[in-house]
């Protein structure tokens, strides 16, 4: 057979996969670049044997997309596989795979069978109409079942005593304001959970007047202005929950809506499904290009769930197909490609703040999914593994001690994250998430009323839907022993953690690096070999800044760039991080080595091409790690251009830093850190600090505690090695740390004294 003509791969596009990778899924999830435009006539067709030359194959015909699970698991062995496009003799370059032994057996039905064993009654979102009945029944035994007693007295009756939210107003001339941004979907997201609320309770208590009252509700929603200021288009935040809204008061409210009221409803939610879909498939094209983080997200908080209520519902004019075909591109999604942001490591490379909201939509989609079809995509790999990056990466005593994008920047991780991990404890009975769960609501039992909590997230409902769902897991999950690892390396996103005693916060030591393929994209930063501290209870080392709200000149000209990070800058300039994607991506890092030895862990990680961009000259940028003893860190970083060139070797704190000729001190409440400029290959030209942010609008930075800023800069050279020891104690019981340094055969020896404990580098 004739060759197709195979677009190339780019920065952003989905790869050819798999390519000779031996998988830890059966069947292999394939990928490929699209022939041209999009196209609904336009199939292809999959080619997988034995044998490189097909002479026994197993073919698929009329796959819509360039994206496929197969529906059969393969036997153990290696495989070659090919594509073509439906209707042509030409076919794609041959590729292989290996299957494995163990590998877990993760099926997707096919579109034929995907829905044949579904119920067509409503509700489906959630509970079906026997499980009401068995849940009505449950609360004549028991008022609180499920923690129904909560969410009636935080939710329903909280809703049923408020007036609906009237319809958001369009922005003065069209322009975005923050603030009336945030305003605008909070009311959205207060619209969602009244009708969801009222017409939960109303079903399961068989209660006339909330079923009324969310009735009523929905009808007013449904009559808002699809085009208007709650459009996908003009604020996403606000139609994506004007959607999940419609769709969860015509799932349960079914019943009590007349035949035009559902009519009406279904048209509204039919248009407002339309817009998203749009967006996904065809504008952003989320099989193509990966990196649209609000679209990708809509796959779970829209697509899924209010495709679901409207399945071959009678729509008319083939919009039924539509719908059909729009929650089979997500669920093919979920199986195939999800998620652009990590891999079978569970890392998220947007960060914990980013995993909280992404996991909780996503969490509820799977759910959905599951209850309704039998589909259980909690068994892929990535969601096996992500509740990991949240314990290691974000762990539930620090502060400004993770990187990336943080709505929360400056606060314990919050009670969304406990809720999200707890599920996956829930599923996986693992007790370390469970922990992490009572650990944040033993350290904030009541959920306060913020923004981003009553703007986002409804806790009694979340609440009530783990505990029908989950029974009394979480009651197991704390009798089983906890086992903590002290490194975890997430390959998948350039993220290493280290954790001692994370059990005993006046005890842990946390420290977190990364140096990540995916640069600064999206909601990522111009951070690589950055570095964050947090000991002892305190943070030491710190993500500066503030959160004032995306593209604000603090998010722009401060947080994403590397003069806001503890990191190094060449002549005073950083990583790219502008708002070119493919220069995000090129501007990425490597974690390259990750070792666990008896005295001591090492980490090297890799940055050279985050700098290139900006300067074309750089050759080297490694940053290497040690951390000794369970005590203290030793930093070694290497840079070398080919130009003569001044590195700025930054850190930040929340207290001043005690600067001497070659050594500072910060001191907190609880925890102090030491730290020496051990050996300076060219020089200490200057050691200083600030508490101002270069680049940021004065008024964004009022009202906020201060943060000091410190820069070591070093003399010119073309090659720059410095080695600085981190010392973290608590506040009163000092850890001493001596140093010798020894200069032999061109080479430095430094020996590190602790405790009797002599640990020696060369370089």
């Amino acid at each position: 057979m004739s060759r197709l003509q195979e677009p190339g791969e780019n920065l952003l596009s989905i790869k050819y996969r798999p390519d000779g990778e031996a998988l830890l899924e059966n069947p292999p999830r394939f990928t490929w670049m699209p022939e041209g435009e999009d196209c609904k006539e336009r199939t292809y067709f999959l080619e997988i044997s034995k044998n490189s030359d097909f002479s026994d194959s197993y073919k698929i015909q009329n796959i819509p997309y360039n994206f496929y699970t197969p529906e059969r698991v393969f036997e153990a062995g290696t495989y070659y596989w090919r594509y073509g496009i439906s209707g042509c003799k030409e076919c794609s370059t041959v590729r292989s795979f290996i299957v494995r032994e163990n590998a877990i057996s993760t099926p997707l039905p096919g579109r034929a069978k995907r829905y044949k064993t579904a119920r067509r009654e409503h509700p489906r979102i959630w509970m079906n109409p026997e499980q009401i009945e068995e849940f009505s029944e449950a609360l004549k035994q028991d008022s609180n079942h499920c923690g129904f007693e909560s969410f009636l007295h935080n939710s329903v009756e909280r809703y049923a005593e408020q007036d609906f939210p009237k319809e958001p107003l369009p922005y003065p001339g069209d322009k975005r304001i923050i603030p009336m941004w945030r305003q605008n979907y909070t009311d959205c997201q207060r619209a969602l959970a009244y009708i969801r609320s009222l017409a939960v309770a109303g079903k399961i208590l068989k209660c006339d007047r909330w079923q009324e009252m969310a009735k009523k509700a929905l009808l007013e929603l449904a009559a808002w202005d699809v085009n208007g200021p709650t459009s996908r288009d003009y604020n996403d935040e606000c139609a994506f929950r004007v959607v999940y809204g419609l769709a969860s008061g015509y799932d349960w409210l079914y019943d009590s809506l007349s035949p035009q009221e559902r009519k009406i409803v279904a048209e509204a939610l039919y248009q407002r499904i339309h817009q998203v879909a749009h967006h996904v498939i065809v504008d952003s094209r989320i099989h193509l290009s990966l990196y649209d983080s609000h679209a990708v997200r809509s796959l779970a908080s829209v697509l899924t769930p209010c495709c679901i209520s409207l399945l071959d519902e009678p729509l008319g004019d083939g919009r039924e197909k539509d719908i059909r075909d729009w929650l089979d591109y997500g669920i093919e999604y979920f199986s195939t490609i999800y998620t652009p942001w990590g891999g079978n490591d569970g890392g998220w490379a947007e960060g914990p703040k980013y995993w909280e909201s992404g996991m909780a939509f996503v969490i509820d989609a799977i759910n959905t999914i599951r209850n309704y079809t039998g589909i259980d995509f909690y068994k892929r790999p990535f969601f096996q593994k992500t509740g990991d990056f949240l314990l290691y990466c974000n762990p539930v005593d620090t502060r400004r001690a993770s990187f990336c994008d943080q709505s929360n920047l400056g606060k314990y991780p919050g009670h969304k994250a406990a809720y999200n991990i707890r599920q996956f404890g829930g599923v996986y009975q693992k007790p370390e998430y469970q922990w992490y769960y009572d650990s944040v609501f033993a350290r904030e039992p009541e959920i306060d009323n913020d923004f981003f909590n009553a703007g986002w997230w409804d806790f009694a409902y979340d609440d009530m839907v783990y505990r029908h769902d989950y029974g009394k897991a979480d009651e197991k999950l704390q009798k089983k022993p906890l086992k903590f690892e002290k490194v975890k390396w997430f390959r998948d996103i350039g993220w290493v953690a280290i954790n001692t005693e994370m059990e005993t916060p006046e005890k842990h030591i946390f420290f977190l690096t990364k140096s990540s393929p995916y640069g600064s994209v999206s909601h990522s930063h111009g951070d690589q070999n950055g570095i964050l501290l947090h000991a002892y209870g305190e943070p030491l080392l710190i993500e500066s800044g503030y959160y004032v709200g995306f593209n604000s000149s603090m998010h722009r000209d401060w947080r994403r760039q590397t003069h806001s990070t503890n990191n190094l800058l060449i002549d005073g300039i950083g990583q790219y991080a502008g708002s070119d994607k493919n220069l995000q991506l090129e501007a990425g890092g490597e974690i390259k080595t990750v070792l666990q030895e008896q005295n001591y862990l090492y980490i090297c990680e890799d940055a050279a091409k985050a700098y290139r961009n900006q300067i074309p000259d750089v050759r080297q940028v490694t940053r290497e790690i040690y951390f000794v003893d369970d005590a203290y860190f030793v930093i070694v970083d290497t840079v070398k251009t080919d130009a003569v060139r001044e590195v700025d070797f930054l850190l930040h704190g929340l207290a001043p830093f005690e600067l001497d000729e070659y050594s500072f001190c910060l001191k907190r409440p609880k925890a102090e850190l030491e730290g020496r400029f051990v050996y300076v290959s060219s020089g200490i030209k200057a050691l200083e600090q600030t508490n101002q942010f270069e680049g940021v609008k004065p008024e964004e930075t009022v009202g906020n505690e201060l943060q000091w800023h410190m820069t070591m800069k070093t003399g010119k050279a073309e090659n720059h090695v410095i080695v600085t020891l981190l010392v973290p104690s608590r506040t009163l019981e000092k850890e001493i740390v001596e140093v010798m340094v020894d200069s032999e055969n061109e080479k430095n020896s430094f020996h590190f004294y602790h405790n009797k404990n002599v640990f020696s580098i060369i370089k």
